[in-house]
């Protein structure tokens, strides 16, 4: 889907309100096959992108900050006439999806977060009481550093990502989609500009959330890594805010409990349209 010179890729599955799924690292959003589906048959529109530079789509050209990230997401929603979504974020979807509800909150029916940190804010003090994951300082290295030295490790680089993620590990052919969509040096720059990017990220949400509050609906969905360190961020900026914690789970959410995170999903959305009527 062109996108103000952006090609986005994008899935739909369904009819009814929208619910627009964001994927992480490395992943794409095959991570949604399970959960998209559910949806679907629940009575909603799954709408199901590739973030900018990842799987099929092209590199950001106004810069992989959440906010800049979360535009393009917003003439995705024009694009296909849908007034108001339902918006999730798992991983690195995480800040786009916050993104759109903090500055967009008119076009913002719900949001879910899951298994991702908002920047700096308070909360999140136990999870990086060692410090930030190692990966996050590798991945923002200047220069190119960490595309460099993995260019000819990749496929052995997110297989151990994919692998420590799940707690039930992912299917073989999911596995191979998400291996090839990170083979080449050019994607995993791609990736890795959207790390270099959480600092001013980062800035933007600590800017944000001094003087304001989301005040739509807000679930904040626990794993086996972050668990409820997004709830506790999201605390002092939610007026409504709903917390769980997925029982047997790692930290993709949507593939090893997909049956229960679509249900999670279905019942937020759900109660987010009853409190607006």
């Amino acid at each position: 889907m062109p996108v103000d010179g952006v090609e986005l890729a994008v899935e739909t599955v369904g009819q009814g309100p929208a619910v627009l799924l964001l994927h992480g690292f490395p992943h794409t959003r095959a991570i949604w096959r399970d959960v998209a589906p559910r949806l679907a048959d629940a009575g909603f529109q799954a709408i199901v992108p590739d973030l900018h530079g990842l799987g099929d789509s092209t590199p950001a050209l106004r810069g992989y900050e959440a906010p800049a990230v979360a535009a393009d997401l917003l003439r995705v929603l024009d694009a296909l006439g849908v007034v108001e979504a339902h918006a999730v974020g798992v991983d690195l979807g995480v800040g786009p999806a916050f993104a759109l509800a903090a500055a967009c909150p008119e076009r913002v029916a719900s949001l879910t977060l899951s298994e991702g940190l908002l920047g700096v804010l308070p909360g999140a003090e136990e999870f990086l009481r060692q410090g930030p994951p190692w990966w996050f300082g590798f991945h923002q290295a200047p220069g190119g550093l960490a595309e460099d030295v993995l260019e000819n490790s990749a496929e052995r680089y997110v297989r151990f990502f994919l692998a420590a993620g799940s707690r039930h590990g992912l299917p073989d052919d999911l596995t191979r989609v998400l291996v090839e969509a990170y083979r080449s040096r050019t994607s995993l720059a791609n990736a890795f500009d959207h790390y270099r990017a959480m600092p001013a990220t980062a800035a933007w949400i600590e800017t944000w959330a001094r003087d304001r509050r989301l005040g739509m609906p807000v679930l904040a969905v626990g794993g086996g890594a972050i668990a409820g360190a997004t709830a506790r961020q999201l605390e002092p900026i939610t007026d409504r805010l709903t917390r769980h914690v997925l029982e047997d789970c790692g930290h993709i959410t949507p593939i090893d409990q997909p049956g229960a995170f679509a249900e999670l999903l279905v019942d937020h959305a759900r109660s987010a349209g009853r409190d607006r009527t």
